[in-house]
């Protein structure tokens, strides 16, 4: 029957557009990769830029209250034009995962709903709900399939999403993710490397791998060095230029990762540790196993090790009980920590986490008023640390998006190896680089979100490289653009963890 269906959809599909809507974490961005990969393997279309698609999937957060208004927010908006040009909408992700049947109890007119563990079912379940006419929901509570093992279309030329594990083993009393996205279970080492020799095969310099909590992995198989075995051996990849990760638990995370990040390469000099709150007694009420003087403790070791690393994190403001005190012990923390920049968040209870029933809720003026002295502090510091680094020399990865200024001001977009944005000229005279290739310029400004480059032509150095190569192949061949394929024409045709044996030139 699924065959059929399959077969239907391919044939029905052939000349449908779709447009995906992605909320939430990198997982999530991650995982529109490869809902876009399956879509396009069953003979969708991407819809052009303002183009109304026959298709819409939302792919959604759950972390955050305001993510349920913005969803079905956006939902109403289309229900109007489902009605009169019949464009199907489907809705997955967490809060799909989450909300379940009251998806369709708050928007009748939605034809699909998929859950985060079954992200491979959707074309058939479009298919499903097309020919009966009705909507189709399907909710699994474990892991149909390792999400990786699934067709993906990739949005950029020149960097890729990893995914080394799905799931957390953590019990967080402010996070639904773990009853969304269940236990962590761990790929193989040699999967995950096959799919990273994948991505470079077909022209990515850059990979991001990626877990809920990336320096558990192993525990599964029993080795708990897993991740820094992992971190090494991407080293021995030859042409994968930059490695990041994101994110490691500061309870977990040890000497040996450290060590891993600094001996290794290509591993950038880049972290991103949520310290959540800067007082123990919030992180206890929060089940954070560690303190703020062991958080501190892995940046000065981090940082001895490795001096230009930025170190980025994640702060909730207002938990349930959090007193001046305790909120003054947080400015502490970060004004110690010298954050590049902080994902600030308002605390908002999710239902089914243990936060969401505690007493002492803060009320919403003052944790306003609390959010607002952290944003100065870290904008503070945020500004700060860039002035340090005028005057240096950066090797930029060239990226496809020039920023919100880059037509008026001519200039391009790259990312220094710690991640930083940084905004440069091309002087006159000097080749254009591509996305995907690599310059070396100076440092001229230090602007209090991003850097400025405004070299001299004797300054300005390019690299050329594969992924910029690849950006020429990407624009020459519209056909299954951004899609990672393993021996095979067939764009999307990806099956990861069988690597392939090429002739040698």
């Amino acid at each position: 029957m699924t065959e059929a269906l399959l077969d239907r959809t391919e044939s029905f599909a052939a000349t449908r557009t779709y447009q995906v809507r992605t909320y939430g974490c990198q997982m999530n961005v991650h995982d529109s990769e490869r809902i876009a990969g399956l879509l396009e393997e069953a003979g969708y279309t991407k819809a052009a830029e303002g183009a109304r698609p026959d298709l819409t999937v939302f792919n959604t957060c759950a972390v955050r209250e305001n993510a349920d208004n913005r969803l079905y927010g956006n939902l109403s908006q289309l229900k109007p034009i489902k009605e009169e040009h019949g464009m199907q909408i489907a809705v997955g992700g967490c809060l799909a995962q989450k909300d379940q049947d009251a998806v369709l109890k708050r928007a009748p007119f939605v034809d699909v709903v998929f859950g985060t563990h079954n992200i491979g079912s959707l074309p058939t379940l479009l298919e499903r709900s097309r020919h009966n006419k009705e909507a189709s929901i399907e909710i699994l509570e474990a892991l149909e399939t390792f999400p990786s093992t699934l067709p993906t279309k990739r949005e950029s030329v020149h960097s890729g999403w990893v995914s080394i594990s799905v799931g957390c083993n953590n019990t967080c009393t402010f996070c639904i993710v773990p009853s969304l996205r269940g236990k962590e279970r761990d790929r193989r080492p040699g999967d995950v490397l096959a799919e990273v020799q994948a991505l470079v095969d077909d022209g990515a310099v850059e990979v991001t791998l990626l877990g809920q909590n990336v320096n558990t992995y192993g525990v599964e198989f029993g080795d708990r060095q897993a991740f820094a075995k992992l971190l090494r051996a991407c080293g021995e990849i030859r042409g994968l230029e930059r490695v990041r990760f994101t994110s490691p638990h500061p309870a977990s995370f040890t000497d040996d990762v450290i060590d891993a990040m600094a001996e290794t390469p290509n591993v950038m000099p880049q972290l991103h540790m949520p310290l959540q709150s800067g007082s123990d007694r919030i992180l206890k009420a929060m089940r954070r196993s560690y303190r703020g003087k062991k958080f501190l403790g892995i940046l000065d070791k981090v940082r001895e090790r490795m001096p230009e690393a930025a170190v980025t994190t994640d702060i909730i403001v207002g938990f349930p009980g959090e007193t001046e005190e305790d909120f003054e012990d947080t400015m502490r923390v970060v004004e110690a920590s010298r954050f590049a920049s902080a994902y600030t968040f308002q605390y908002s209870p999710r239902p089914g986490t243990p936060a969401a029933d505690m007493e002492d809720q803060i009320p919403k003026e003052i944790v306003q008023k609390r959010f607002v002295r952290l944003l100065e502090l870290q904008d503070r510091i945020t500004a700060e640390e860039n002035a340090t680094l005028e005057g240096t020399t950066q090797e930029l990865l060239v990226t496809a998006d020039t920023g919100s200024k880059g037509h008026e001001t001519g200039r391009l977009s790259g990312r220094a190896p710690d991640n930083r944005l940084v905004h440069f000229s091309v002087p006159e005279g000097a080749p254009t680089p591509r996305p995907g290739d690599f310059v070396t310029v100076p440092i001229t400004h230090a602007a209090s979100f991003h850097l400025l480059s405004d070299p001299a032509q004797s300054d300005f150095r390019i690299r050329r490289s594969p992924a910029g190569d690849a950006w020429d192949r990407w624009q020459a061949d519209s056909c299954g653009v951004g899609t990672t394929k393993i021996d095979s024409d067939k764009p999307g045709s990806v099956s990861l963890g069988m690597p392939v044996l090429r002739a040698a030139p």
